[in-house]
């Protein structure tokens, strides 16, 4: 029988990179879109084109994570063995500007389906893309799953709120629900407001002749970046694990804003230097400190590995813009 699985947060980065990743191994891939008067799903347009898939093993569904009548109404009609739930509203810096936004579907929407699942009579092994977000600033570098929570900002307190929420329904309910502990991941399909998108399209643009600028904040801060793609693989890999945990996906190494600078303007032959202004306007309220993973349960329980490197990735980013050029 062909394994059936759902994906909140289809049409995002991770999503897409998962639905790749499922119709590769042989299921039928639902997902769960917005009615807006916009249709902007341009990362899964090459799927759409394709007639063999589309309508075929990939199907969309419209429902949203503030109607569960609608979402228990699917749910219940496709009968998933597996759920990733990737949507919610992931912008660090944006969550300040629209918290109650950011928790509505952040917490509330987790809250919401874990609901749905507890009520259904076989429910589905469920995936809760969270964040490292929520250690804030830790303690201890680098982070483990029993890092204590201390989040800093309005996304960070969100998802803090539904990992535990996940955790206590796996106790409670018996939930085969797993949390994957997500440090940052970027891709050529990153949204345009995430800062190593910034970059990589600018460094393109400028090489083109179009910009001769980029604004940036403090180019001094680190981040520990992996690539999607190895990340929705560790997603996958923890659903088919015989048991549910927490698991922390991550590459162990940090890197600066200054090193993406570097890597994306090296991969057009510029100097970052010569093109790049420090706005104070684009400084975060709160910084998070030495926010980098220890994935060695994943790798030792999952056996899951990432497999790009730092400098791969910003290179592919950076060549995919100068492409669209």
């Amino acid at each position: 029988m062909t394994k059936k699985a759902f994906i909140t947060g289809i049409t995002g980065q991770d999503g897409s990179y998962l639905t790749e990743l499922l119709l590769a191994q042989g299921y039928e891939v639902h997902g769960a879109v917005r009615r807006t008067s916009t249709l902007e799903r341009s990362r899964l347009a090459h799927l759409y084109a394709d007639p063999a898939v589309y309508n075929q093993r990939l199907f969309l569904h419209y429902a949203d994570l503030d109607d569960p009548t609608t979402l228990r109404r699917v749910l219940i009609k496709i009968g998933p063995r597996e759920l990733y739930h990737l949507a919610g509203q992931s912008h660090v810096g944006l969550s300040f500007e629209i918290p109650e936004t950011t928790c509505e579907f952040t917490a509330m929407g987790t809250l919401r389906l874990l609901e749905i699942l507890r009520d259904l009579p076989e429910p589905p092994r469920f995936f809760h893309a969270t964040s490292s977000e929520i250690f804030g600033k830790p303690e201890q570098s680098p982070q483990t799953e029993h890092t204590p929570m201390a989040p800093i900002n309005p996304y960070g307190c969100a998802k803090a709120f539904a990992t535990q929420l996940v955790r206590v329904y796996r106790a409670s309910y018996g939930l085969f629900a797993v949390n994957g502990i997500l440090y940052n991941h970027e891709s050529p399909r990153r949204g345009e407001n995430f800062v190593t998108r910034k970059i990589c399209r600018a460094a393109a643009t400028i090489k083109a002749g179009r910009q001769d600028k980029l604004k940036l904040g403090d180019i001094s801060a680190q981040r520990d970046w992996g690539h999607a793609r190895d990340y929705v693989r560790g997603m996958w890999l923890a659903l088919q694990h015989p048991t549910s945990d927490d698991y922390i996906f991550a590459t162990g190494k940090l890197h600066s804003v200054q090193d993406v600078l570097e890597q994306a303007f090296a991969a057009v032959d510029m100097d970052w230097r010569d093109h790049v202004e420090t706005d104070p306007g684009l400084m975060r309220p709160a910084e998070p400190l030495q926010l980098v993973g220890d994935a060695s349960k994943a790798r030792s329980v999952l056996r899951w590995t990432p497999q790009a490197t730092f400098a791969e990735l910003i290179r592919e980013m950076t060549l995919s813009e100068l492409q669209s050029q």
